[in-house]
C-alpha cells in the first residue's frame, strides 16, 4: 500500500536517516522503500535512482550542518568563533554519520539542484567570513579553508574508524588542535607565490 504524501523530501530524509544507522555506502532503493512502506517503483516517482537520493542526502546534511555553524558562530569571533565552529562540526559528524559521509563524498549532484541548495554555498560564506577575523585575505584565505577542512574531516574520520587508540583521550587532543590552529591563524606566514616548493 502507497503511503499518501510521499515527496522526494520524505525520501530523502527516509534515506538520511538510513545513512547514519547503516552507514552511506550500504543504504539502498529497496530498504528506503521497505521504511516508508512502499514499493521500490514508487520511489522513482519521486527520485530517479540511488545516486540522485545520495545526492539529495549530501544537500540535506550540508544545509542541517551549515545551520548549526552557524547559530553556533553566531557573534563570535577569533579563537571563540574557530572552537564554535570546529565543535559544531564535529559534533554534527558524531551525530549523524551517514549524511556526514555523504557531504565529504564526491556525489553526482543534479546542478538544477545544487544551484538552488543553500547549504553548501552558505557553508563557504561562514568558513571565509570566520577566517577573515583572523586579517587572511587571498590566496591565504583558499589556502585556510583547505587546512581547516583537513584537520576537521581527518580528526573525525580517523575517530570514527577508531584510529585513537592512544590513552590520551580524543578529546584531549582536539582541544589542543583547535588551540595549534588558532594560534597559527594568528600568526599566518607570509605568501610564498613564487616558490614551487
Amino acid at each position: 500500500m502507497v503511503r499518501a504524501g510521499l515527496t522526494a523530501e520524505r525520501v530523502t530524509i527516509a534515506g538520511a536517516e538510513l545513512a547514519d544507522e547503516v552507514g552511506l555506502e550500504h543504504v539502498t532503493m529497496s530498504q528506503v522503500a521497505r521504511r516508508l512502506g512502499v514499493k521500490d517503483a514508487s520511489l522513482y516517482t519521486h527520485v530517479r535512482g540511488l545516486e540522485d537520493l545520495r545526492g539529495r542526502i549530501a544537500l540535506l546534511a550540508a544545509d542541517e550542518k551549515t545551520i548549526r555553524i552557524a547559530e553556533a558562530t553566531a557573534g563570535l569571533s577569533g579563537r571563540n568563533a574557530l572552537i564554535a565552529f570546529a565543535t559544531a562540526w564535529r559534533e554534527y559528524a558524531h551525530q549523524h554519520p551517514g549524511r556526514y559521509t555523504a557531504t565529504q563524498t564526491p556525489i553526482q549532484i543534479d546542478p538544477e539542484l545544487a544551484t538552488s541548495a543553500p547549504g553548501p554555498r552558505r557553508a563557504v560564506e561562514l568558513t571565509y567570513s570566520m577566517l577573515r577575523g583572523y586579517g587572511l585575505a587571498e590566496p591565504d584565505l583558499t589556502d585556510a579553508v583547505r587546512l581547516l577542512r583537513s584537520t576537521f574531516h581527518g580528526f573525525v574520520a580517523l575517530e570514527a574508524a577508531g584510529g585513537f587508540a592512544h590513552q590520551r583521550s580524543p578529546q584531549q587532543s582536539w582541544v589542543r588542535a583547535l588551540d595549534a590552529l588558532h594560534i597559527l591563524l594568528e600568526h599566518w606566514p607570509p605568501s610564498r607565490e613564487g616558490d614551487s616548493a
